[in-house]
């Protein structure tokens, strides 16, 4: 299979617009298609300021940022984005539905020989792969939060991934200078975000269920990993809704009430409490208070 070196982004989001810029730092040729005109720029700001904020040492470094975000071409028709590219990611919501459109969309208007991926926090490919038409060319690769240095890519294929799409998979994401996270056989959440999930469901049961104060949660977990922010921040960062609807596909899977994101983070969401995006999750932003050396006196 011939190189990956022309990339579409489909949504320009906290993790799309990081995937666009990692690919135009890498060299590729790079379009990111979202409906709404100057989003990736939007979007790309928002990440410039958090980070700046936060005083990161960015996975990418500072001088080469305007360079690579002009290097993203936006465009607000997809067939126009898609058409070239050797390797299409989407990242839309995280809804199964609307993926399966998405997926539908690109099968037809992406070049023959194009792999399909989902940037999917937790929804297998095999969801998705009968949609595109192309079900041997599809892939999961799902993004952290690379811009901050979370350099490690899950990859999974589904249930007619073609040994030579995962291998192109693999060898783009070691291109961009991340690390491949290999999923031998299907499972929700693939490698690290399924260990991931599991910290995030018990901080968000014992905070939505009233044990413990987020704050305590977030100093707790900085103590002990020495990371500068702790899950509730790490959800602000991902975004609310986004954290939400991953969650309900957890739940929608398993059925098990456990599962079930509480109530206390939807009501956040249904007040535009969204996180880093919004200004305000639990934590306000530019900045948030676990950024104060007093907050962990």
């Amino acid at each position: 299979m011939a190189k990956i070196e022309k990339v579409a982004l489909v949504g320009t989001g906290i993790l799309g617009a990081q995937i666009a810029m990692l690919a135009a730092n890498a060299g590729n040729k790079v379009k990111a298609f979202d409906p709404v005109p100057g989003a990736f720029v939007g979007t790309y700001n928002k990440i410039f300021a958090d980070l700046k904020a936060k005083g990161v040492n960015p996975f990418i470094p500072w001088e080469r940022w305007e360079s690579c975000r002009d290097a993203v071409k936006q465009e607000t028709d997809l067939g126009e984005a898609v058409k070239d590219a050797d390797l299409v990611i989407e990242a839309v919501p995280e809804n199964v539905e609307l993926k399966n459109k998405v997926f539908a969309d690109l099968g037809k208007k992406a070049k023959a020989g194009a792999i399909l991926a989902t940037n999917s926090s937790s929804l297998p490919i095999s969801k998705m792969e009968v949609s595109s038409g192309r079900p041997e060319k599809c892939l999961n690769i799902h993004f952290y939060f690379p811009l901050q240095g979370v350099n490690m890519v899950d990859i999974m294929g589904g249930t007619k991934t073609t040994s030579e799409t995962m291998q192109a998979g693999i060898d783009w994401i070691k291109s961009l200078g991340c690390v491949p996270l290999k999923v031998n056989k299907e499972i929700l959440g693939f490698c690290f975000n399924n260990v991931w999930r599991a910290v995030k469901r018990q901080v968000l049961y014992t905070w939505g269920n009233g044990f413990v104060d987020f704050r305590d949660a977030d100093r707790a977990w900085c103590i002990f990993t020495k990371m500068k922010e702790g899950p509730f921040a790490l959800m602000d960062k991902v975004g609310l809704d986004v954290i939400y609807d991953i969650e309900m596909s957890y739940y929608n899977d398993s059925k098990d009430p456990k599962d079930m994101p509480p109530d206390a983070l939807l009501k956040m969401i249904k007040r535009g409490e969204l996180g880093v995006k919004s200004g305000k999750g639990f934590y306000k932003y530019p900045n948030p208070e676990f950024l104060d050396p007093n907050f962990f006196k």
